[in-house]
Parts: structure tokens; C-alpha cells; sequence
């Protein structure tokens, strides 16, 4: 039980956003083992509301060009915006102020200096190749489904990226794909009823790259756990 749940830490503990991967390839195996383990992530009344787009090799190569031609052209940029709000409209401490480390830790590791909005435009476009891993994933949703659903795909999501940390893998799930969810939409055939959810790239990290070496801090407990009842009632 011991070797259990050390593994199950170190998974956790050792999960980070990679921001730049090698070229080295995983198999269809891997990818299978880690998706039919995620797939036991609990969801209400086993409703299972994931669906998984796998891409590698040209079909990765031409969404991600199309996507970088259309972040790149400001005019085609601007017709592009997502289906739902992943962050808030108005920002608050203590949000904001997470939200402004990780991206000063970032640009430091990357020697982006405030204010170059050539290199910070550049960096984000990195998303759109999925940071150069060999597998790109676009998780999907259908649009029937409710808000305790998209809860549901959260566990989902975390089981993947956990899956892969257990087989020596990394992962970055991306928020940004979702403005070019019409372009994803084409490229992968989806249906009417099917809502981009996010994407995320899976691979090797690179032991090179400065931006890798990130690490993001974690609040205390004590900032976000509080207990109720009698001491007497936990086990010593």
C-alpha cells in the first residue's frame, strides 16, 4: 500500500503545464493504456460525457497551421472567439495576482522583457503547435449536456494528465484552442451538437528548455481548507 501511494504522489506531485517537448513519438499503445484508465474517472450517473480527438503527424501538422495563419492575421484573429468563458470577466485578488506570477515567472525563464508584445505573441502562438509535442488531443463535449458534466470532464482531464505522468510522460492542457473551436470543428468533422472543450499536448518534455524548469506554487492549506466539528472526531 506503501509503493501505492507514493506512485500515486509522485504522479501528482511531478505534473506540470510542459511548454516545449521533444520530437520523440509515443505509441497508439501508450496513448490507448492512458485513455482506458482515464476513462475510470467518475462522472454523475456514469454519463462519460468525454470524447477524445487524437492527432499526430499531418493531421496535428495542418490544424496547427491553420490555427497559427489565423492568430497571426489580426484581421482573421478577430473573427475568432470562444463558445464559453473559461476566466473571469472582472479579476480579483487573490486570481489576478496568481494569474500575474506564472506569467512573470515564465517570461523570466524566457528573458521576455515587459512590454514585448512581439515575443509574448509568439509564445502564446507556441499553444497552437502544442508546443511542438508529437500528440495533440481536442477534448469535446456534447452540447446537451449540463454544467455538473463539464465538472465531470475536469476529473476526466486530470486522470489523463495523471496517466501520463505514471508512464513517464507530460502534459499542458490548453485553454487557448477554444476561440478557434470553427476551425477545429472543420478539421475534425465534428458534428453540430459537438463543443470544443479544450486541447492538450502530450509527449517528452524537454530537459533543456528553460521554460520547463517552472514550477508553480500551491497555496497553504490553511488559505483554502477549513474543518468543521470536534478535534476528537479525526483519528490521530
Amino acid at each position: 500500500m506503501a509503493d501505492a501511494t507514493a506512485a500515486v504522489d509522485a504522479a501528482l506531485r511531478s505534473r506540470r503545464s510542459i511548454r516545449a517537448f521533444l520530437s520523440t513519438p509515443v505509441t497508439q499503445e501508450q496513448l490507448e493504456a492512458i485513455l482506458a484508465v482515464a476513462a475510470r474517472a467518475p462522472s454523475g450517473t456514469n454519463t462519460q460525457p468525454w470524447r477524445v480527438h487524437v492527432l499526430t503527424g499531418s493531421s496535428r501538422q495542418v490544424l496547427s497551421a491553420r490555427i497559427l495563419a489565423a492568430f497571426n492575421d489580426p484581421a482573421q484573429a478577430a473573427e475568432h472567439a470562444e463558445e464559453y468563458a473559461y476566466y473571469p470577466s472582472e479579476w480579483v485578488s487573490p486570481y489576478i495576482d496568481r494569474r500575474r506570477k506564472v506569467g512573470f515567472d515564465l517570461y523570466g525563464l524566457l528573458a521576455i522583457a515587459k512590454g514585448d508584445k512581439a515575443r509574448m505573441h509568439a509564445q502564446h502562438g507556441r499553444n497552437f503547435d502544442f508546443f511542438g509535442a508529437p500528440v495533440g488531443l481536442i477534448f469535446t463535449i456534447d452540447r446537451v449536456m449540463q454544467q455538473g458534466s463539464w465538472l465531470d470532464y475536469g476529473m476526466f482531464l486530470q486522470s489523463v494528465m495523471i496517466a501520463a505522468r505514471a508512464r513517464g510522460l507530460d502534459t499542458c492542457a490548453q485553454a487557448a484552442f477554444t476561440p478557434y473551436h470553427r476551425l477545429i470543428a472543420e478539421h475534425l468533422h465534428l458534428p453540430a451538437n459537438e463543443q470544443v472543450v479544450c486541447g492538450m499536448a502530450l509527449g517528452y518534455a524537454d530537459p533543456a528548455a528553460p521554460e520547463n524548469r517552472l514550477v508553480t506554487e500551491r497555496a497553504a492549506l490553511s488559505d483554502f481548507v477549513q474543518f468543521h466539528g470536534d478535534n476528537d472526531d479525526l483519528a490521530a
